[in-house]
C-alpha cells in the first residue's frame, strides 16, 4: 500500500482535504462551524494556556502504511528532520518551560538522529515520550535494541495498538502487525515496563477502526488490560482512546465508505464544552520535521502552521509571543472536542 502523496492522490492535497471537510456536500456546508461552537462558549477565539508539551514530528517514514493514518505515512516518504533542526530544538528546549518532549512520526525510530537527540534531551532532564507502532521494534537489530536504550534514558513508550485480537489489528494496520505487536510488547514488560514499581511507563492507544466514536477509555482499559494478560501475560499502564480526526487516510475511508456526512455530524452532535476547554492545543506546541511550527500535529499535517503574529519556525522560538497566540481551527477540530474529548494522551473529560 502507498501513500496518498506517492499516488499522487488528490487528498494528499491539505487544501483540498479542508475544502471537502467545508464543501463536499450541501450537507457539509450547512453544518454548524466549529468557531460558532466555540463562541457559544466564550471560549473564541482559541488560546493557549501555557506551553507543557513540546510535541515533534521528526518525520513522515514509517514501516508501516495503516489504512487510518492521519500523517499518511510509510516507507515511500522521504521527509525527516535533519540534525540542524534538531540542534534548533534542543536550543528552544532549554529556554522552555515545556516539561515533556513528544517524539512522533512515521516511525520516528527511523530517524537517524533519533538516539542521539533522545541522548541530549534526556541530559536536559525533560521527559520524554516516544510514540512506536511496536512493529519497528521487532525488524532490524537496531530497532530490536531500542527497548533498552528506553529504559536507561526513562523514556515513556506510547504504542499504537488497535485492539486485543489479531483480526481486527491486522485489518486496519496489515497482516501480521498483530503478532509483532505482542512480541514488542514481550520485550518491553521483559525490561520492566509497564510492571508497577519500575518508573518505566508503558501506554497502549486505542482509536476505533470504523466511523464512530470511542467507546469509553476506563472500560476498554480493563478490557484490553485483562485480554491481553489472559492470552500473552502482557502489562501496561494506560490505555488512551484517540478519535479518529477527518483527515488524510481516514478521510478517505470516510469519502470511499460514504460516512463522511454521518460522521461529522456525530462528531458536532456530540460537541463537548468541557472538552473544548481542555484541548491539546492549548498546552502543547507541534514541531514539523522541517522546523515549522503548528498548533497541533492535525493542523501540521493539514499546512496550518501557527498565526503570522507568531513565531512559525523553531529558529524564532519565543515562547512568550506563542502563548499568547490564537488557535487556528477549523472542521476537524471537532475530533478533539467530541463526546469525552480527545488528544494524544487520550480522554480529556
Amino acid at each position: 500500500m502507498k501513500s496518498l502523496k506517492t499516488q499522487h492522490h488528490k487528498l494528499s492535497d491539505p487544501a483540498y482535504q479542508l475544502h471537502v471537510l467545508n464543501d463536499h456536500s450541501e450537507s457539509l456546508r450547512n453544518q454548524p462551524k466549529f468557531r460558532e461552537k466555540l463562541e457559544e462558549i466564550n471560549l473564541y477565539p482559541l488560546k493557549p494556556t501555557g506551553i507543557e508539551i513540546f510535541q515533534m514530528n521528526v518525520g513522515y517514514m514509517c514501516n508501516m502504511t495503516c489504512k487510518h493514518c492521519h500523517v499518511d505515512a510509510g516507507p515511500d516518504r522521504t521527509e525527516v528532520m535533519s540534525k540542524e533542526t534538531f540542534k534548533q530544538c534542543l536550543e528552544a528546549l532549554q529556554h522552555s518551560k515545556a516539561d515533556t518532549v513528544d517524539l512522533t512520526g512515521g516511525a520516528p525510530e527511523m530517524n537517524p538522529h533519533f538516539r542521539w537527540f533522545v541522548e541530549k534531551v534526556s541530559a536536559l532532564g525533560k521527559h520524554i515520550i516516544v510514540r512506536s507502532n511496536l512493529t519497528i521494534l521487532t525488524t532490524a537489530p537496531k530497532y530490536q535494541a531500542l527497548p533498552k536504550f528506553f529504559a536507561e534514558h526513562g523514556v515513556e513508550v506510547t504504542c499504537s495498538l488497535p485492539f486485543y485480537n489479531k483480526s481486527r489489528t491486522d485489518r486496519q494496520r496489515g497482516e501480521g502487525t498483530y503478532d509483532r505487536s505482542v512480541e514488542a510488547l514481550k520485550k518491553l514488560n521483559a525490561i520492566g515496563y509497564g510492571t508497577e514499581g519500575t518508573g518505566l511507563e508503558l501506554n497502549l492507544v486505542y482509536n476505533p477502526a470504523g466511523a464512530f466514536l470511542p467507546g469509553g477509555q476506563e472500560s476498554l482499559e480493563k478490557d484490553f488490560k485483562r485480554q491481553l494478560k489472559r492470552k500473552h501475560g502482557i502489562t501496561f499502564n494506560n490505555l488512551f482512546t484517540i478519535t479518529n480526526l477527518p483527515i488524510s487516510r481516514y478521510l478517505n475511508f470516510l469519502l470511499e465508505s460514504g460516512n463522511l456526512e454521518e460522521y461529522m455530524d456525530r462528531l458536532i452532535t456530540s460537541f463537548n464544552p468541557a472538552a473544548a476547554q481542555g484541548v491539546m492545543c492549548r498546552n502543547t506546541i507541534s514541531v514539523g520535521w522541517d522546523g515549522t511550527l503548528y498548533d497541533c500535529d492535525f493542523n501540521q499535517m493539514l499546512e496550518m502552521p501557527v498565526e503570522e503574529q507568531a513565531p512559525r519556525h523553531i529558529s524564532e522560538w519565543n515562547e512568550l509571543k506563542l502563548n499568547n497566540r490564537e488557535v487556528k481551527i477549523n472542521q476537524h477540530c471537532f475530533g478533539c472536542t467530541a463526546g469525552a474529548g480527545s488528544s494524544c494522551g487520550g480522554a480529556t473529560t
